[in-house]
């Protein structure tokens, strides 16, 4: 095995610009591969990261407008969601794991002891935290007790409250929101959110939803009415977007999508309008940003892996040559006692070592390229050039296997060459 390799070296010595241009490649194939891996990589985690400021992996419902008749009732009929909508999805939809009911109402006084500021304020369920992130700096969440009890306790998000309080410590804090005395129990964490659907977390203030109900109902609607409906599927029906991206007929968004197929469903039962129609609701669903992500990772790296098979062809065609050309040299060794075999690993050493070299080379540099790049500020849906394992096991898997594809070939070639037919061989 040592002269095998040490003849191998001899030969890629002897053909310097050869070996050079089959090496580079190679060389810029597994380059293509790992950094096209990693940057795909860095926009899917990016991008987990950012939603999840906003909540992964839920939908925000909303009532919209009829566009088809039904049930006697003309189109164009607003749908407003209600309390007993949320509670229907959460009893009767098999794919919805949590539910909670939104009130909002913008552009209200909010004053404090030192400062005062209008905002955004939101009622909410004990739920609605943990799906929509509502993680504190300090301070305690909601509970049900503060529903059964309709407490006025007040959640604050990070800016709304250094502009009521300062840098003060603010749980146990009075707080009077539309006049009405309440009392601070928490502040959220400063959040990086650059998504939101009614304005940024840190700028709100959260209240129990029986308490805003009761103090803030809102003015355009009948009472009872929502502002949407937060709906956190299961990971099984999460899991189930690829098939039904994969098995589409027609253009991406006029996929009927199960989730929003299945609440449209429940909410159409009980509003009187065609369970078809996709106007009547209307549903942001996060998990779909983060498929599209995943599959963006995939053509990335599919054009990366397409780029170093190209090189391995390129490899198999310069082995081809280098067969052509070293004909006579075949003759001469099977001639002097060479087995078929002696030849055939010969030249199947040298292409597999030529594109195992020229492969690991590539992937160093493209190692020291990527954490190069991550010296360098990142935006907030890209969290810089991150290479997993398992794209940097399926690089290593794709190299041997092309080392070895595009190596057997050419050695066989010279192997099966009869050696009176080699050694009259002339170069033309």
């Amino acid at each position: 095995m040592r002269e095998v390799i040490s003849q191998t070296f001899q030969n890629l010595r002897a053909n310097k610009l050869r070996s050079f241009l089959t090496m580079f490649g190679i060389l810029w194939g597994m380059i293509s591969v790992v950094v096209l891996s990693a940057t795909g990589e860095g926009f899917r985690r990016g991008n987990d990261t950012v939603l999840r400021e906003l909540g992964k992996n839920i939908g925000i419902v909303w009532g919209g407008r009829t566009s088809l008749q039904a049930g006697g009732e003309r189109a164009g009929r607003q749908i407003l969601l209600t309390l007993d909508d949320a509670r229907a999805v959460a009893a009767e939809s098999s794919m919805v794991a949590v539910v909670s009911p939104e009130l909002e109402r913008g552009a209200v006084k909010v004053k404090s002891a030192y400062n005062s500021a209008t905002a955004r304020v939101s009622g909410i369920e004990p739920q609605y935290q943990e799906i929509r992130t509502i993680e504190l700096e300090y301070g305690r969440n909601f509970t049900w007790q503060d529903e059964e009890r309709v407490s006025r306790v007040a959640i604050i998000g990070f800016d709304m409250a250094e502009q009521l309080f300062g840098k003060r410590y603010i749980a146990g804090e009075p707080v009077s929101i539309n006049g009405i005395p309440y009392t601070v129990v928490g502040k959220i964490r400063k959040k990086n959110q650059d998504s939101n659907y009614s304005g940024p977390d840190n700028n709100k203030v959260f209240v129990p939803f029986a308490a805003m109900t009761q103090d803030l109902p809102r003015k355009d609607a009948e009472p009872g009415t929502l502002s949407d409906i937060i709906v956190a599927p299961h990971d099984w029906v999460v899991a189930q977007l690829p098939k039904a991206l994969d098995n589409r007929t027609g253009r991406i968004e006029d996929v009927d999508w199960p989730l929003e197929q299945n609440v449209r469903n429940i909410i159409a039962r009980r509003h009187g309008f065609d369970p078809t129609d996709k106007q009547a609701i209307a549903m942001w669903d996060t998990s779909l940003q983060t498929l599209m992500f995943g599959r963006m990772k995939q053509f990335f790296t599919i054009v990366g892996l397409v780029t170093l098979a190209l090189g391995g062809i390129g490899v198999m065609n310069i082995m081809l040559i280098a067969v052509k050309e070293r004909t006579k040299e075949i003759g001469v060794r099977k001639a002097l006692g060479a087995t078929t075999r002696a030849i055939q690993r010969q030249f199947f050493f040298e292409g597999f070592f030529l594109t195992m070299l020229s492969g690991g080379v590539g992937m160093l540099i493209a190692l020291g390229l990527c954490r190069l790049i991550n010296l360098a500020p990142m935006p907030d849906r890209f969290a810089g050039m991150i290479l997993s394992w398992q794209s940097g096991l399926l690089s290593l898997a794709t190299l041997v296997a092309i080392g070895v594809l595009t190596s057997t070939y050419p050695a066989r070639r010279a192997a099966e060459m009869p050696p009176v037919e080699a050694l009259r061989f002339e170069m033309s």
